[in-house]
């Protein structure tokens, strides 16, 4: 079934109307607040925002940094769910809430919260439900909140200069993404090989590596359109000629021929399933 909604998955550190003079000057391209602005539509300023704040162990803090952001952006009509365990994912207010929002945004902090907190119940059901029927809905996430989205999942790893085996851990996200896994803050964090591994191990899916104030807005769960002032790399496995994956040891590092990386940049448009990129007119 092809999704009704939009889902818009962020690389963390979006901005929130700070003075961003570094970026302003060396990207021509550069937009305040423009994924923060994304989250409704430009004719319907008052539409419900959601945060949800389960992944934050300061979800406090998180709240005032976003109210901020939201007031600048001209945005009024914002709510803060902090769910933190899954008695309270069955809580009908909860769900009442989802029903009246326009948009549902994850905050950053750990996505393993998220995924066993939320998912598998009525709140999370109710997100994934809304999202595959509603056109005008809206699922955002940054950081922790955007690698969730995706039905695999990056729980953790990364940590070494080489691939070794052991160092990866997956395990299921909310599935609202099915054929990607996401990754986040990754050009900054140097996440490329975490992300890799995690292709070369399940090369079925494309890998999203989302820079820092960088989105993917997805329309129809397919064509995915660039935002921000820095960059997405895509890393496709389904070429895979060589490796030693399935049969290395765990104390050997992994190698791999023939993996293919794709890098966007603001106003290009990535069609998932066609493996497509067309390019931006301006730039």
């Amino acid at each position: 079934m092809v999704p009704k909604g939009k889902l818009i998955i962020i690389g963390g550190a979006e901005d929130k109307g700070e003075q961003n003079l570094d970026i302003a000057i060396q990207n021509a391209q550069f937009t305040e607040m423009e994924i923060i602005k994304k989250l409704v539509p430009e004719d319907a300023p008052d539409s419900r925002i959601e945060v949800v704040t389960t992944a934050s162990n300061i979800p406090d803090e998180v709240k005032t940094m976003y109210e901020k952001a939201f007031e600048k952006a001209g945005f009024k009509n914002v709510g803060f769910i902090d769910i933190q365990d899954k008695q309270e994912a069955r809580e009908e207010k909860h769900l009442k809430s989802i029903a009246k929002a326009h948009t549902v945004l994850f905050s950053g902090g750990d996505q393993y919260k998220i995924a066993t907190i939320i998912g598998g119940t009525p709140f999370g059901d109710a997100i994934c439900e809304k999202y595959r029927t509603d056109k005008n809905f809206v699922v955002a996430g940054t950081s922790a909140g955007a690698m969730v989205l995706s039905k695999i999942m990056i729980q953790r790893g990364g940590t070494q200069e080489a691939l070794f085996e052991t160092d990866l851990r997956t395990s299921s996200g909310l599935g609202l993404l099915e054929d990607c896994i996401v990754d986040t803050h990754f050009v900054k964090r140097g996440r490329f090989g975490r992300l890799a591994h995690a292709v070369v191990s399940n090369p079925g899916q494309l890998g999203i590596g989302l820079g820092e104030d960088t989105a993917l807005m997805i329309s129809k769960g397919n064509e995915a359109q660039c935002l921000g002032s820095g960059m997405v790399v895509i890393i496709d496995g389904r070429g895979i000629e060589k490796t030693n994956i399935h049969t290395v040891d765990d104390d050997c590092p992994i190698f791999v021929e023939n993996l293919k990386v794709h890098l966007l940049v603001k106003n290009c448009i990535f069609r998932i399933a066609e493996n497509e990129i067309i390019a931006p007119k301006e730039c």
